[in-house]
């Protein structure tokens, strides 16, 4: 017998299930019809489905995404200009939002800095231009998670989603890391995932929290591209992926130096980055 996945035998089964029993229905046997209807190949198994924002003024496009995120067990709403996407946000939870940067009545990136003064967590996936490198690396330092460019191939979207879904649902282990890191004045909490310097909260978005945890882990060793990446985008680093550098620029802006007006995070050439102690900055 050939293989068959289960989702696809699942509807097969159904078909010829409801063919039966649309037969049994014509044929008047009740008792049949009761047995079939318990069936549990009738019923549609229960799945916890994350809830996608898809902002997008493309309706074409957001009827196949969705079409395809929803055969990928997402569920979907697709709203078509940036005061709309604002306004689902603030009245619905979303575990994740698709946002495109031209967008009519607010565009892409005004919609990031609005949420963003609503010191939102929900993790954002931006979806820009080809090439359009002022976009893309606007969008990461204004908080975006990460970022696609137009047209992209709908299994990557399905990859950078579930990466993105993973690295903000995902619990600290404490087995390999305390839940408080206490570097200096700065303190890490991995149990709430908040960041306090001399007490004053540091508003970092979930993915900016993440890389920030990958150098802390690390604190006062140097730590490559490739790991930072890997560890707090989940993702393999790619050519011309400036992802990591733009949410650390972000993160050193927040964080600002320390006491003695020392970079906290240095960039070192050719290698990566790290998070220096006080008496070695």
């Amino acid at each position: 017998m050939p293989f068959c996945p289960s989702s696809v035998l699942h509807k097969q089964l159904r078909s010829l299930l409801c063919a039966c029993l649309y037969a049994l229905k014509t044929n008047k046997n009740p008792a049949l019809v009761t047995q079939l209807i318990s069936c549990p190949f009738l019923t549609t198994p229960k799945i916890n489905m994350d809830h996608i924002l898809l902002a997008d003024d493309d309706t074409e496009l957001c009827v196949l995404l969705t079409e395809y995120l929803e055969a990928e067990n997402f569920q979907v709403h697709s709203v078509h200009d940036g005061e709309a996407a604002i306004k689902q946000v603030l009245k619905q939870h979303f575990d994740v939002m698709i946002l495109d940067v031209m967008m009519p009545r607010l565009n892409g990136l005004e919609v990031l800095k609005r949420l963003q003064n609503e010191v939102l967590t929900l993790p954002i996936l931006m979806l820009t231009a080809r090439g359009d490198d002022i976009d893309r690396i606007l969008g990461l330092e204004m908080g975006a998670d990460d970022y696609l460019p137009k047209p992209c191939n709908p299994r990557e979207l399905v990859a950078r989603l579930r990466a993105i879904l993973r690295r903000t649902q995902q619990q600290p282990n404490m087995a390999n890391n305390p839940v408080t890191s206490i570097i200096g004045d700065l303190k890490l909490d991995r149990s709430n995932r908040t960041v306090t310097i001399n007490q004053d909260v540091i508003n970092l978005t979930s993915t900016e929290f993440n890389v920030l945890n990958s150098l802390i882990k690390y604190a006062g060793q140097v730590v490559n591209k490739e790991t930072l990446t890997e560890e707090s985008l989940l993702r393999k680093l790619t050519h011309y992926d400036r992802s990591i550098d733009m949410h650390l620029s972000k993160i050193r802006k927040k964080l600002g130096p320390h006491a003695d007006g020392s970079p906290r995070i240095k960039t070192i050439r050719g290698t990566g980055y790290l998070y220096a102690l006080l008496d070695e900055s």
